[in-house]
């Protein structure tokens, strides 16, 4: 079981590889579940955008698209990242790019155990649980 990182159509940017990582495992097995094989793939707005419209049949920018494949109690899956988005996103909300991959990969990662954020109710679930994610870094 592993979590591997790497980018699609752009240079990977630099982040923490071993503490995020760690983070992913902890996030996991906080909510009692098992670590499968986990994918995170950093890409362009272009290239997340023609999976949007080919995947989901949406025609808009997001900052992540995840595909699950857990199984039982793995948690697996691939984990698509705008960097675009990542940065546009870190500027707006004046943290660092390091933060915005740690939140959004969270993000990534709570999808696969199971949490929506359709709803109000969902996404300020999900809102709480990405600020313990992140509690985990500091």
């Amino acid at each position: 079981m592993a979590i591997k990182f790497h980018a699609l159509d752009i240079p990977e940017p630099r982040f923490e590889r071993k503490i995020l990582k760690s983070g992913i495992s902890w996030l996991i097995h906080e909510h009692k579940k098992d670590l499968g094989d986990i994918e995170v793939v950093f890409c362009s707005d272009n290239e997340l955008l023609i999976m949007n419209k080919n995947f989901l049949d949406h025609d808009f920018f997001t900052d992540v698209i995840t595909f699950d494949y857990s199984e039982g109690n793995y948690i697996s899956g691939d984990i698509y990242l705008s960097i675009d988005r990542l940065k546009e996103n870190a500027q707006q909300f004046r943290i660092s790019l390091q933060d915005e991959i740690r939140r959004v990969v969270g993000h990534g990662v709570l999808h696969l155990i199971g949490f929506k954020d359709k709803t109000v109710p969902e996404k300020k679930i999900m809102t709480e649980e990405e600020n313990k994610f992140l509690e985990f870094f500091s």
